[in-house]
């Protein structure tokens, strides 16, 4: 098999001809972080490194990896030169994830299939520019090219969504929805904790100076959302915590923090428990989806937080927290309503996902995530899902990405990998074609569109 042709990832005759079947499917993208105000301008790019590796820090991480200065990633040197960078370490990267991401996006959007290398990187750098300029290769027209149907951004509470306004005005052939996303207001201990509650008083005219202040915001908040056709409420958590708490006590917690003294363990706990079940309440009354993305353990390495913030390449994943017991209280009080899905960081961490799943019919597992969304992880993540819970059960794929340009590839990769695990089992004697082929085109697309849209 050669890299990246026709087979990749196919590796029976089954898989070869589920394939064909869903390649040309829509994408439905309920989860990514996409820039609505890129696709709104559709100027485009620049270069070949604003496509590719100025927003990606799945290709930052590689970077420092293979010793290339900070400088030539994220600092002040000229693009080319972060690209020459990237060019000179590609060939050191195969084997990850990104490394395939990359290269499927320079053959299917440029149509350039040698592997990137230091002896290529100007012809492809040169090459790439003049595509860039053809108007199939902005922002817009790249979407429909990629056949993208619906994509649910990342957005905080406090946004006004003017942008998502202006994409349904203006956009034909694709949805852009909004997802209310509000971990800063749950997240009482951390410093930002006051300036996410400010923007969103600010945001929503309301005095958030007390704690029902907050809960009216937010309710008001929740509100624009669903007019403007958001469909899921998402949450981040490291460690899931749920109990009941009364509200009196998190009034006094609540004007606790805004004084401006620091809290207990005890007391952001239950903040965080009682907000999160106020979220589950929110979700439920609009219909909404609740995702909870579990086990990122933020900001771990401190020079990256402290020069360049959030979503740098320092978050990791750890094993030692407590899913199931943490989980309980939720999962029990929203189990007759309301769709929940549970997106597993940590490999260690679905068996008990997948589990939980199988034990409430209204709990799906969600698409392998960040540390994961490799061939390998996937692989891993479905043949686990189809033996311990039902694949059909699946919430489907969703790109988690950054950049426009891999909704495609990353798509590709699951839907090439689905077929795979599908058509080996099929091989196998474990099912028929006809029920491996319902399998890969429902999760490919139909189940993404009945759980997140209700068709």
């Amino acid at each position: 098999m050669a890299f990246l042709d026709d087979n990749y990832l196919l590796e029976n005759s089954t898989a070869v001809e589920l394939y064909q079947h869903v390649k040309d499917l829509p994408i439905v993208d309920a989860h990514n972080h996409g820039n609505v105000k890129e696709i709104l301008d559709n100027t485009g790019w620049s270069d070949i490194w604003e496509v590719e590796a100025a927003t990606d820090h799945y290709v930052w991480e590689s970077m420092r990896r293979r010793g290339v200065p900070e400088e030539k990633i994220t600092g002040q040197a000229p693009n080319i030169e972060k690209w020459r960078a990237l060019a000179s370490i590609m060939p050191e990267c195969a084997g990850n994830s990104f490394y395939e991401w990359t290269h499927l996006d320079l053959k299917r959007q440029f149509g350039i299939h040698e592997p990137l290398n230091r002896d290529n990187a100007d012809d492809v750098w040169q090459a790439t520019q003049e595509h860039l300029k053809r108007p199939e290769m902005r922002p817009q027209n790249l979407l429909k090219t990629m056949r993208v149907e619906i994509m649910c951004t990342t957005d905080e509470p406090s946004s006004r969504l003017e942008e998502h306004q202006q994409a349904a005005d203006r956009l034909s052939g694709l949805r852009i929805l909004p997802t209310w996303r509000p971990d800063g207001i749950m997240n009482i201990g951390k410093k930002s904790w006051t300036a996410a509650v400010e923007r969103l008083g600010e945001a929503t005219g309301t005095s958030v100076d007390a704690l029902d202040g907050l809960l009216d915001a937010m309710e008001k908040s929740h509100r624009l959302f669903e007019r403007n056709g958001c469909i899921a409420g998402d949450h981040g958590v490291l460690e899931p915590i749920s109990h009941p708490v009364k509200e009196e006590r998190v009034e006094k917690i609540y004007a606790k923090a805004r004084s401006g003294r620091d809290l207990t363990g005890q007391e952001i706990n239950d903040f965080m428990a009682f907000m999160m079940c106020r979220f589950g309440e929110l979700n439920n009354a609009s219909g909404w989806v609740t995702q909870i993305h579990i086990g990122a353990l933020r900001d771990y390495r401190d020079m990256l937080s402290k020069t360049l913030g959030p979503d740098s390449g320092g978050d990791i994943s750890t094993g030692s927290i407590d899913i199931a017991g943490g989980l309980r209280y939720f999962l029990n009080r929203f189990a007759e309503d309301g769709q929940i899905v549970l997106y597993c960081l940590d490999p260690t961490h679905l068996p008990t996902l997948a589990t939980i799943a199988r034990a409430f019919p209204n709990i799906s597992l969600g698409a392998p995530w960040w540390f994961n969304d490799s061939p390998f992880g996937m692989e891993q993540h479905l043949r686990y899902a189809a033996t311990v819970d039902l694949l059909s059960n699946h919430a489907g794929m969703v790109t988690d990405s950054r950049k426009i340009v891999s909704y495609g590839s990353r798509t590709e990769m699951f839907r090439r990998v689905l077929c795979n695990v599908v058509g080996d089992m099929e091989q196998k004697g474990q099912m028929p074609l006809s029920a491996a082929g319902d399998l890969v085109r429902r999760l490919s697309y139909e189940r993404p569109l009945e759980l997140f849209f209700g068709r």
